[in-house]
């Protein structure tokens, strides 16, 4: 039973010999098919034949999701483990929605099922690439949750600031805080949408110093991610280097 346990999860991460790449093949080409379904039933204009097509195409997309999942869970040597990993949960969303809200047109919810596309990577060599990056995030988690603190902080505060700035000149655009917050958020983020933007002098003397903040709001967990991530790819080349024989 062990043994049938254990081929059946080599066979799903496709490391079986014989079939892991042929069910790797098989099951990201559902991804695909996935995405194309979700694609083309945004078209107008489709005939009945077209969405019923669409939806049975979506709901052996489904089926498949589901039973990769629980074939997972059951073959996994530590089931809890592999429902809370990044991936468990990417292979839940990528189905559990669509089962909750069957027979509504939430869009929404049919876009979670995208998520699946990320497991692509595991036939490519990203895959180790990208579980590279996600232990380099987790080393540096307290320090991306304080900056995360910090940055909300700082959207908090550059509302006030602007609103008191801009609230007299412009009570229609900067009509209270909350309204303004979009406003923090384009401008800390440096895209600058233009749909609302000071007028008074302070305001753009203000805005300009959120501008500079938002550089530093870009560049530091940039620059945290990407130390991090060079010590882990190093430390991986080392641990790869010194199990060679």
């Amino acid at each position: 039973m062990a043994q049938v346990r254990n081929n059946l999860y080599a066979i799903l991460e496709g490391a079986h010999p014989k079939w892991g790449r042929l069910y790797a093949l098989f099951s990201n080409t559902v991804i695909v098919v996935a995405v194309l379904v979700y694609a083309f039933s945004t078209l107008p204009n489709l005939t009945p034949a077209q969405r019923l097509t669409l939806q049975l195409a979506e709901v052996f997309v489904i089926t498949v999701f589901a039973a990769d999942y629980f074939l997972r869970l059951g073959s996994a040597p530590k089931p809890l483990k592999y429902a809370f990993s990044f991936w468990g949960i990417i292979d839940l969303i990528a189905f559990l929605p669509a089962l909750i809200l069957a027979g509504t047109d939430l869009t929404s919810a049919r876009l979670l099922r995208l998520i699946q596309l990320a497991r692509i990577l595991k036939l490519t060599r990203l895959a180790s690439a990208f579980d590279n990056m996600l232990a380099a995030v987790r080393e540096i988690r307290e320090q991306l949750l304080i900056f995360l603190i910090l940055t909300l902080i700082v959207l908090f505060l550059s509302a006030v600031g602007i609103y008191q700035f801009e609230h007299k000149a412009q009570p229609d655009v900067f009509v209270s805080v909350p309204h303004a917050l979009w406003w923090s958020v384009a401008t800390l983020s440096t895209v600058g949408y233009g749909d609302i933007y000071p007028i008074t002098a302070g305001g753009k003397i203000f805005t300009a110093v959120i501008l500079l903040i938002g550089l530093a709001v870009i560049a530091v967990p940039t620059g945290l991610i990407s130390a991090a991530l060079v010590s882990k790819t190093n430390a991986t080349n080392k641990e790869n280097h010194d199990d060679e024989p």
